[in-house]
């Protein structure tokens, strides 16, 4: 695919994974336009940034509208924005915490498509690639509701790809493993702790982190998302590294010996 002319929206693109991939399109040759809450900083970059909150309604239309009055067309929008609870037990976290973040990680993913694809539609093409993780397929304990944000990701995808793509769109998820970066500095508390879950939420905390420490970079996922953005027949569901060996064993391994590699991994009893 010629990327010559193209125009890719990425939400979250400040740094990690969103930042990596707005480089890596522009390298391609993609105009490339990121987003984060606190729009343009300084420092110098291959693509513009903009000001969104994809918790908002009107900072979405005012951002999808601008990039419409510069360039006319949105090829590509990379659904990236999303942040985390640290480790902890599902219930350590208010209904108002679960809501956040379910505003954020999966309704902020659904306004940023419905303000696209009606331009997409309208010039007949068009591709979204959506962000979710391993946990969308292979949910990790004491991080319960990030894990529910990417199955709800997965699940939406899934489905709108096969509604978009007599229209000419098609819809990819991006479900990587562990990534080393910045992410893990973004994780906000549980705003309701109970001291039943300290000692093993700090173990489960320290491990993740060693986890990181060994991790691809963001660069392995901006590959797998200009791949899934150019390919003539791409696929609903891209594992970039790790994540497609767990894929794997969530196909084909019995449920207790993935339930025992799941524990053993993060350091829990039996």
């Amino acid at each position: 695919m010629n990327m010559a002319n193209k125009v890719a929206l990425i939400t979250g693109a400040s740094s990690g994974i969103g930042e990596a991939t707005a480089q890596r399109l522009a390298k391609a040759g993609y105009k490339v336009y990121g987003t984060s809450r606190r729009g343009d900083q300084a420092g110098r970059r291959s693509f513009e940034m903009l000001p969104l909150d994809v918790t908002k309604n009107e900072s979405v239309e005012a951002a999808v509208q601008k990039v419409m009055q510069l360039e006319g067309r949105i090829d590509l929008l990379v659904n990236n924005a999303g942040f985390g609870v640290a480790a902890a037990g599902a219930e350590e976290s208010s209904i108002e915490q679960a809501q956040s973040i379910f505003d954020t990680n999966f309704f902020g993913l659904v306004r940023m498509t419905r303000a696209v694809v009606p331009h997409m539609r309208s010039q007949k093409g068009g591709r979204i690639i959506n962000i979710g993780s391993v946990l969308g397929f292979l949910p990790m304990p004491y991080m319960a509701l990030y894990s529910a944000t990417k199955h709800a990701v997965a699940g939406y995808s899934e489905s709108l790809d096969h509604e978009l793509r007599k229209q000419g769109i098609r819809v990819s998820v991006v479900e990587p493993a562990y990534i080393n970066t910045p992410f893990d500095a973004n994780l906000i508390q549980p705003d309701a702790p109970l001291d039943v879950y300290r000692e093993i939420r700090e173990g489960v905390a320290k491990r993740v982190k060693e986890a990181l420490v060994g991790a691809d970079g963001p660069d392995v996922v901006a590959e797998i998302v200009l791949k899934a953005a150019t390919v003539a027949h791409p696929k609903i569901h891209y594992t970039p590294g790790l994540a497609s060996r767990m894929r794997l064993l969530r196909r084909f391994a019995p449920a207790r010996v993935l339930d025992a590699g799941v524990r053993k991994d993060l350091r829990l009893e039996a």
